[in-house]
């Protein structure tokens, strides 16, 4: 893995760990992982194949990575704080999202210690043309992971918000007036 993997990656986990503290839900809630998905999708999603069986490795992948960001949306807490919404991420959450991260992580680490010829392999018995299906794979899985995480919060806090502010018409004041 390169130094800019492992920032990335480290990034992303550090994400929900800030979350780990309660505060707004406001749209640094949203930009930030949603630029660092866009800059990952950027610099490995070159294309997405389509051979063989790389559709249902891709697919597949990125039903993990929805359930997991679905999953970690619901275990995030989210509640009314006078004119905000707050949220605070679970320990469920946290254990989702490096799990999904880390899951990641490993795969990437043991195919290049090692592991390469048994994904090789792999991928020939089941019809997966080669090295960039798995990339879009993973990259797909994480971003989808990520989208549905924020989309699972943002829905929720605009019940949470409507619950409480029959009024609301979005998630806080702030995130209003910044869009």
């Amino acid at each position: 893995m390169t130094s800019t993997e492992w920032i990335t990656d480290i990034a992303l986990v550090l994400v929900v760990f800030r979350q780990l503290r309660e505060g707004r839900l406001d749209l640094k809630t949203f930009v930030v992982p949603l630029a660092i998905v866009a800059f990952v999708a950027r610099q490995y999603l070159h294309s997405v194949p389509t051979g063989g069986n790389d559709l249902v490795l891709i697919g597949t992948l990125m039903a993990v990575g929805a359930a997991l960001g679905i999953a970690g949306g619901v275990f995030t807490r989210i509640r009314v704080s006078g004119e905000h919404l707050l949220i605070k991420a679970g320990a469920v959450s946290a254990a989702l999202w490096v799990a999904g991260m880390g899951a990641r992580m490993a795969f990437q680490l043991w195919t290049e210690h090692g592991g390469g010829d048994d994904v090789a392999r792999f991928s020939l018995t089941h019809h997966i043309t080669g090295g960039q299906a798995w990339v879009a794979a993973f990259v797909l899985m994480a971003l989808t992971e990520v989208v549905t995480r924020l989309a699972t919060i943002f829905l929720r806090g605009r019940r949470v918000a409507a619950g409480r502010h029959p009024a609301a018409t979005g998630l806080v004041p702030s995130v209003e007036r910044g869009v």
